[in-house]
């Protein structure tokens, strides 16, 4: 991860000794290097690594609304009760307006993930560990988990990882995953406090680093990227957790 500049107070990077449930508790946030991500969810990284090539293959996402061809996507949600997870079936993605002002109040419906990364042991381990973790902060009796994987590509100049800008998803909490990056600049991670004026900015880099966010806490945003190199991309995967159900229309 490349750091740079706070914007002040003591809203900073994960504190020196501090694993991700107290610097959840302290700041809202914590960001797990690859290396943290395998010991403190006991995951394997080269399990993760034979995932990363269903990113290559994302349909495009027909719903932006700011005319764009940048982003590709699946969609497929869960259910975690007490440690047991299970696939949700297929619905549409809904967020209210006052989360979401350019896409809430739509349902979108994207392509399910793919069969070979739901049934792949290290995805399943990775969701329970990071509803573990959050669960330390708020015990619930079952998470509700909608998982998305992004590539943000810049085959027509600029791509725009959160065109709706900065943000709170209208849930308990937000892990954000680097897959990669290549042949791109910019993608500037951004994390605020909702409740005041202290922030981090920095740059995820490291396939497999990980970014914890309690969304009642903290506003978050990426820059927009733009190519080096021929074939820039930015691929991830999102997860967002909530006790209350999944998001829907009234």
């Amino acid at each position: 991860m490349r750091i740079n500049a706070p914007f002040g107070g003591e809203f900073l990077v994960k504190l020196a000794g501090m694993n991700a449930v107290q610097s959840l508790s302290k700041t809202g946030y914590a960001f797990l290097s690859a290396a943290e991500v395998a010991s403190e969810l006991q995951v394997d990284i080269p399990q993760l690594n034979a995932l990363a090539e269903w990113w290559s293959s994302l349909p495009r996402d027909e719903y932006l609304r700011d005319g764009g061809r940048y982003r590709s996507r699946r969609h497929s949600c869960f259910i975690d009760e007490g440690g047991v997870l299970t696939l949700a079936p297929h619905r549409a993605h809904w967020q209210p307006t006052s989360y979401n002002a350019l896409h809430g109040g739509l349902e979108r419906w994207f392509e399910p993930i793919a069969p070979e990364v739901l049934n792949a042991p290290a995805w399943t381990r990775l969701l329970e560990s990071i509803g573990t973790i959050f669960a330390q902060i708020r015990p619930v009796k079952r998470w509700y988990i909608e998982a998305h994987q992004f590539r943000i590509d810049t085959k027509d100049g600029i791509g725009r990882p959160t065109p709706e800008g900065a943000h709170r998803d209208g849930v308990d909490f937000v892990a954000l995953l680097l897959i990669q990056r290549r042949g791109i600049r910019g993608g500037e991670t951004r994390v605020f406090d909702a409740h005041g004026p202290s922030g981090v900015r920095f740059t995820m880099e490291e396939p497999w680093s990980l970014l914890l966010m309690d969304d009642a806490r903290v506003i978050h945003e990426t820059t927009p990227i733009q190519p080096e190199g021929d074939g820039g991309v930015r691929d991830t995967l999102v997860l967002t957790y909530r006790a209350d159900g999944f998001q829907a229309p009234p």
